[in-house]
Order: structure tokens, then C-alpha cells, then sequence
């Protein structure tokens, strides 16, 4: 048996068009994932600071900033804002609001100015944004109240009507909540971050895999083999284990290939900083008790469970269809057709659906309160995803095999 899967995983490998098809894909995979590099750019006083440069002088800013959100580190923060707030040479006033400039901006402001724009979103209404329009009016007699307020949002949250969340529902986000460690902590992790806002890019990784193995069986009905395969003593049998088994082996293979090009050069220059931070540094809302790299190797897993999925609706369109080109006419509406389609919301059946089909299942969405309900069981949207897809795959790979052993030779 393992002759057989050597010798169809190198049948696939060996085709010219393979080698092409990946050497262009892993080509644009790490071309998209090099540009936030080449355009990342921030400032001082003095420039704006492009590219590699500009990466390493907010990494190095960050090394004050890697800290523990305690009640009274944040309340001290915010005493700092509202005391340069009370010199008037301080303060710019565009029309609308109010903010600090020149030294005060420089100084305070412009090297934390991410975090302080965190730590006032969490006193935001839901659907709101001020900015840190409200930090010079709070009154801090009693503390910055941070967790608290921190709490009461995400009630909101939860009560907010057009969710339309059940009681089970809102249970589940609420201990799913109270399981994220408090006081929160905080530093540099937007290497992290622009994993996880970028993972649909891998969809052309998707795409490729597919394409490669839309051949399996239709390349043999084309090429008139199919005949020699299914007279063969183990063509129903052992042949057919061994091309499925080389197809998900291959997948799996130029999937993670595809993986290291994409996070490789990020983690290189933005570096692994903020692995062991919770997602919370990043917007307290977010209900995942997770740090960024946990979050991001639960999001891989569930990528890899979409390939199996794609690489198992491949091989059955395969085992059906005469042509590879057919079987590609269907894939790619089913990939990339939810590209263009945008959620309205968080609830109702559109969305919902919406979120487990392949392009949007890539995606995180991890500040967002997702959840199916099935009778008094309640999920997340990543583990319905787990769920959903590992029952795709379970499900299509006796079809495959049938498929292929019913097929009609000549017809």
C-alpha cells in the first residue's frame, strides 16, 4: 500500500503543470503577505518612518509599554492625559473635539497612543467611538473603574436586540467571558495581528491544492486509463485508497508549505513579541479566553480542516466528472463566490451560513459574538466550523471511492 501512495503522490508531484501551479501560488501567497511589510509605516517627531526601519523603531517604543493593565496603572494614565489636558498651550481644537498637541501629543500621547485608544474604547456604548475624547472629563476619584466597565459593555453587548441571542446563547458568551484572565496585560503583537486579519489570503493556497488535484480521477477518464485502472485486480480497491490518500497527503503538504511563506516573513521582521498576550490587548470585547498565537493555531487548525473539506469535494467532483475543467468550474464559485457577499449582521440564517462557507471560515472573527444554537447546545463559530467541516470531509470520502468504482468506462 505504501508503494502505491508513493507512486501516486510522486504522479502528481511530477507533472510539469504542478510544479508551475505551485511555484505561482506560493509566489503570490508570500507577495501578499511581504506587502505589509514594505508599506508598514509609522512616525516621529521629525518623519515618517517607511518599511523595516519603522517596524523596529515601534518594537523598540513597545519595550515601556509591555505591561499589566491594573486598575491603578490605567487610572494613573488617565490622570497623566487629563493633567496636560489643563494647560491651555497644550490643546488643538479642530471645529469638533479637542486633543492634545506639540510636546504633550510627542511626549505622552503619540509612543502609547494605541493603548490609549484601547483602554477609552472599553468605555464606549456599544456601536459608539469617541476616541479619547471622554478621557479628560472622567472622574477618577473612585479608580478607572476599567473591568467593570469592561463588563457592563459586554452585557450591552449581549442585550443588544438586533442579536436576537437567546438566554443559552448569552450564558455561553458570559462564561466564555469570565474565563479571560483579568488584570489583562498588554505590549507589542502586530505580527500576530496581521495574521489574523490576513488569513483569507490563503485561499489562493486553496485554490491551488484544487486545481492540482482536480486530474485525480478525470485525468484518467481523459486520458482513456481509466479502463486499465478499473479491469485492474486492486483498481477498485487499493488503487483508489492510494489516490485519495496521495491527494490529501500533497494537500496537506503545499498547504503547510504555503503556510511558512506567508507567516515566515512576517514573524521574521514583526518578530514572535505578543505570542503569550491575551486577545484582549486588543480589544476588550473579544470573548475568546485565548492569547494571539492560540488564536491564530485554532484558526490554522480550522484552515487545514476547510483543506481536507475542499480536498475531499475535489477528488468526488473528480471521481464524477469527465473533465478537470468541469470540476474546477464548480470549486471555484464554491471558494471564492462568498468573497462577494457581505454579512448583515450576526444572526439569521444568510449570516450564519454565510460564516461556514469556505472563504468566510478562513476568517477569525473573533470580536464577534457568533453562536448556533442546536436545541440547548450552543457553539461558537469556530467550534461549528471544527464541526461542520470535519463532517464535510467524513462524509464525501465513501462517495469518492463509489464515484470512481461506478464510473462507466467509454461513457
Amino acid at each position: 500500500m505504501k508503494t502505491l501512495v508513493r507512486y501516486e503522490f510522486q504522479k502528481i508531484l511530477r507533472k510539469k503543470s504542478t510544479l508551475i501551479i505551485l511555484a505561482v501560488s506560493l509566489l503570490v501567497t508570500a507577495f501578499f503577505y511581504i506587502l505589509p511589510i514594505l508599506q508598514y509605516q509609522t512616525y516621529d517627531r521629525e518623519e515618517v518612518i517607511r518599511g523595516l526601519a519603522g517596524i523596529a523603531f515601534d518594537r523598540a517604543r513597545y519595550d515601556q509599554l509591555s505591561v499589566v493593565l491594573t486598575d491603578d496603572y490605567i487610572c494613573e494614565a488617565f490622570r497623566q492625559y487629563q493633567e496636560l489636558f489643563e494647560n491651555p498651550d497644550n490643546i488643538g481644537y479642530d471645529g469638533n473635539d479637542s486633543f492634545l498637541i506639540g510636546d504633550a501629543y510627542w511626549n505622552f500621547v503619540a509612543p502609547r497612543e494605541n493603548l490609549l485608544y484601547m483602554l477609552a474604547a472599553n468605555y464606549d456604548a456599544p456601536g459608539e467611538i469617541t476616541g479619547l475624547n471622554r478621557l479628560p472629563h472622567m472622574d477618577l476619584e473612585a479608580g478607572a473603574g476599567f473591568y467593570q466597565a469592561r463588563e457592563e459593555k459586554i452585557s450591552l453587548l449581549l442585550d443588544t436586540p438586533s442579536r436576537q441571542l437567546s438566554q443559552a446563547q448569552k450564558s455561553y458568551w458570559q462564561n466564555l467571558n469570565s474565563q479571560v484572565d483579568i488584570p489583562l496585560s498588554y505590549g507589542y503583537y502586530k505580527g500576530w495581528e496581521i495574521i489574523l486579519e490576513s488569513f483569507e489570503l490563503l485561499m489562493f493556497a486553496l485554490l491551488a491544492v484544487s486545481i492540482v488535484l482536480a486530474p485525480v480521477f478525470a485525468g484518467e477518464y481523459q486520458a482513456g486509463t481509466d479502463a486499465v485502472i478499473l479491469s485492474a485486480r486492486y483498481g477498485k480497491t487499493r488503487l483508489v485508497t492510494a489516490k485519495i490518500l496521495a491527494s490529501f497527503l500533497f494537500g496537506l503538504t503545499a498547504f503547510t508549505l504555503h503556510i511558512l511563506a506567508a507567516f515566515g516573513p512576517l514573524l521574521l521582521t514583526f518578530g514572535t513579541d505578543g505570542w503569550n498576550l491575551p486577545l484582549q490587548a486588543a480589544g476588550t470585547t473579544i470573548p475568546y479566553p485565548f492569547t494571539f498565537m492560540q488564536a491564530v493555531l485554532i484558526n490554522l487548525g480550522i484552515l487545514y480542516l476547510v483543506l481536507l473539506a475542499v480536498i475531499s469535494l475535489t477528488l468526488l467532483l473528480s471521481a464524477r466528472m469527465k473533465s478537470p475543467y468541469t470540476v474546477l468550474m464548480v470549486l471555484v464559485p464554491v471558494l471564492f463566490l462568498p468573497m462577494f457577499l457581505s454579512p448583515n449582521g450576526t444572526t439569521g440564517l444568510y449570516n450564519l451560513t454565510l460564516f461556514l462557507l469556505p472563504y468566510r471560515a478562513s476568517m477569525p472573527e473573533i470580536g464577534k459574538y457568533i453562536s448556533y444554537q442546536l436545541g440547548g447546545l450552543v457553539f461558537d463559530v469556530l467550534s461549528m466550523r471544527a464541526i461542520v467541516y470535519t463532517l464535510v470531509t467524513v462524509c464525501l470520502l465513501p462517495l469518492i471511492r463509489t464515484g470512481f468504482r461506478k464510473h462507466q468506462v467509454g461513457a
